[in-house]
């Protein structure tokens, strides 16, 4: 096949083939350098498993589905805490005072005992020289059943103030 080619043109196509597979070394080294880094990143990212990215994109899947589900159980913990906190004597008072003129000593008191609603009851104990009385008187949402005193309204007032 070469024999009716000259001897120059088959030295050109001798030199280009040449040249053409010392181009083709060099590329196949450079490719062989870059899948090395590539395979290098993947055994980082997969820990060194001998899956592939799908396995593992797979399993990161599952993984974050598993953390939605904790979450969402902590949220609904969360929400029951808080309806039971909310529900509970969590704002105190205590105001003490001098119910009448001629007594000192400030012996009466009116205790707020409310939950976040202002929800609860006030316990008011007057102290005269003769006499005691205790009053309860119960609140929901804000509003007593019997008129509060001005004393039992600042009781109020102050079990809800942070």
């Amino acid at each position: 096949m070469l024999a009716f080619l000259s001897s120059g043109v088959a030295a050109w196509v001798a030199v280009s083939a040449a040249v053409a597979a010392g181009v083709s070394l060099v590329l196949a080294a450079w490719f062989a350098t870059r899948i090395r880094s590539i395979r290098a990143g993947q055994k980082v990212l997969l820990g060194g498993g001998k899956g592939d990215l799908i396995d593992f994109a797979v399993s990161l899947q599952a993984r974050i589905d598993d953390l939605h589900r904790a979450v969402d159980e902590v949220a609904a913990g969360l929400s029951r805490v808080d309806r039971r906190v909310d529900g509970s004597l969590s704002n105190v008072a205590v105001l003490r005072y001098d119910a009448y003129e001629d007594t000192g000593g400030q012996l009466s008191a009116s205790v707020a005992l409310l939950d976040g609603a202002r929800t609860g009851l006030v316990l008011t104990a007057i102290q005269g020289r003769d006499h005691a009385r205790i009053y309860v008187k119960k609140l929901d949402h804000g509003r007593a059943t019997i008129a509060l005193s001005p004393e039992e309204i600042e009781a109020v007032e102050r079990a809800m103030t942070p």
